[in-house]
């Protein structure tokens, strides 16, 4: 190995680093408490290393938004494609979601909440926010019906799953109601 190649690989575990310290401080305390002095002295690095990787804040955000999109892609992909039929897939896809939103709250904020840098629904999106959204779309364009453009219905039931989830972790809606309401966005807005 090259010391280019090394220099390389120790940069990008040093990003992997600063990006899996700041998701955890963020899951632990919340986004308020991360801030590059806490950062650096996490990670045991100075400052100026850290903004040598990320302008800022918002760029960290930014990464975890993008990490956070994959993962989330993956586990809907994976629970959809254990599902029989387009409403079962509908259901396990509104679950999966569900479910990533409960067990990764900073995650989420980072992805669908905090300005991170990005860009949504634009020619610049970056792809994995473009892959999340196509995992959706991939099994709710199954269940748009007929004359409805499955974009635009993936984005009305993604808008309703959004609604649920951050109601129901603002304990604006009982959590206990969560399965009902999985069922009732599938029987009645999936058609099939």
């Amino acid at each position: 190995m090259s010391v280019q190649e090394r220099k390389q690989r120790e940069r990008a575990d040093r990003e992997r680093l600063i990006v899996a310290t700041a998701r955890e401080l963020a899951e632990q305390q919340g986004w308020d408490a991360v801030t590059t002095r806490r950062l650096a002295e996490r990670i045991e690095y100075s400052q100026p290393v850290l903004y040598s990787h990320f302008r800022g804040k918002r760029e960290i955000i930014g990464a975890v938004a993008l990490q956070g999109a994959a993962e989330m892609a993956a586990a809907v992909r994976a629970a959809t494609s254990a599902a029989d039929g387009p409403r079962e897939r509908a259901a396990a896809l509104a679950r999966a979601y569900l479910d990533f939103a409960e067990r990764h709250p900073a995650v989420y904020d980072a992805i669908f909440q905090l300005d991170g840098g990005l860009a949504y629904a634009q020619e610049d999106t970056p792809e994995p926010l473009k892959d999340a959204f196509a995992a959706l779309l991939e099994t709710l364009g199954e269940v748009a019906g007929d004359g409805v453009h499955p974009g635009l219905f993936t984005e009305t039931f993604w808008a309703a799953l959004h609604g649920v989830a951050t109601l129901t972790r603002a304990r604006r809606l009982p959590p206990e109601d969560t399965e009902q309401r999985v069922h009732l966005l599938v029987e009645r807005l999936a058609v099939v």
